[in-house]
């Protein structure tokens, strides 16, 4: 059986600590982050499953049980999972899939972003394919040079940037052995940038060994790193998504997303705010901000702002990034 007749298997790292959103990320890893109605990580599954896509190779590390416990529930049968107990870069994390993953073709989408793209676009054809968007500080990116509608080099987070055109972590193989050769060489050299194993230089060594890679733009590629980010991203989400239904004695101002098992009472809700499973919000105005699973909220005015799972707010007007199973209590309390 040839790649063009094999469905297509994907692989997708979610393995990192997600440092940047601590302190939700302390108890909590960053697939599960809540955004737009339901974790990151579903995010990216839903939209494989949309396209068709079987099987998933998911790589985990920082909290792996929660997202075991998350996928086992959600997507049972189409799971396997790769355990990555040291973080070593994403083409460790690639290359630890070589006994799951074993021939093409293969779609590697990274676990901590999301995008709104058509992935059919990426699953055909005899070459590999790399989501590609032009950026404005390439420095923090892998960057892929074109000419002539075929990368020419790929160069991880380059001091001094040749071009501006950001992989943005998806990659379509339609053979992956030539990948694993290359992350073999690489870690059996201790070939590393910045201390870690990187994809982008194992896809560069395919390059110059002679693979003819092309690129596919992706408009919607949304950075859930950072909790500026986050809430952009969520945003921008829930304008796709179904509309809310209405709550008596709740107003909401659409977009808005509220999981069905949220306790929401005489409040006004939104624009742009998420409020996940068993969370409670009483007595509130809540714009532009995410309330995690089981968070409480009451008796404030919040806007552009995280709450952690499990967390407690209470009182007062304020911008905040609460961190899970936090309790603060602004009640006499008030700003602007």
């Amino acid at each position: 059986m040839t790649s063009a007749t094999r469905r297509p298997v994907a692989i997708v790292p979610a393995a990192g600590v997600g440092a940047r959103l601590r302190p939700h990320t302390h108890t909590v890893p960053k697939a599960l982050v809540n955004v737009a109605g339901k974790p990151i990580l579903a995010h990216i599954l839903d939209g494989l499953v949309q396209q068709g896509i079987e099987r998933v190779v998911l790589v985990i590390g920082y909290m792996g049980d929660a997202i075991r416990a998350y996928t086992d529930k959600r997507y049972a049968g189409m799971i396997e999972y790769v355990e990555q107990p040291e973080r070593m870069g994403l083409g460790h994390a690639v290359h630890l899939t070589r006994a799951a993953v074993s021939e093409g073709p293969v779609v590697i989408i990274l676990g901590d972003t999301i995008l709104h793209a058509d992935v059919g676009a990426f699953l055909q054809g005899e070459n590999p394919v790399l989501g590609v968007k032009e950026v404005e500080d390439p420095r923090r990116f892998g960057i892929a040079q074109v000419e002539k509608g075929w990368v020419k080099a790929l160069i991880e987070k380059p001091e001094h940037p040749a071009g501006n055109l950001a992989l943005v972590g998806i990659y379509y193989l339609p053979e992956v052995a030539q990948l694993h050769r290359q992350l073999d060489h690489m870690i059996a050299n201790q070939l590393t940038t910045k201390g870690e194993y990187q994809l982008t230089d194992a896809l560069a060594l395919m390059i110059a060994d002679g693979v003819q890679m092309k690129t596919e733009t992706v408009e919607g590629w949304f950075d859930c790193g950072k909790p500026e980010t986050l809430l952009s991203t969520n945003a921008y989400l829930l304008e796709l998504a179904p509309r809310a239904p209405e709550i008596p004695g709740v107003t909401i101002l659409h977009p808005v997303a509220i999981d069905p098992t949220a306790r929401v009472t005489r409040s006004i809700i939104g624009p742009n705010v998420s409020i996940a499973g068993g969370a409670v919000v009483h007595n509130a105005i809540v714009h532009d901000t995410i309330i995690n699973e089981n968070a409480e909220v009451r008796d404030i005015v919040l806007e552009g702002s995280l709450v952690g799972e499990n967390a407690v707010v209470k009182g007062g007007f304020h911008r905040l990034n609460v961190g899970d199973s936090s309790e603060i209590d602004f009640s006499g309390r008030s700003e602007g």
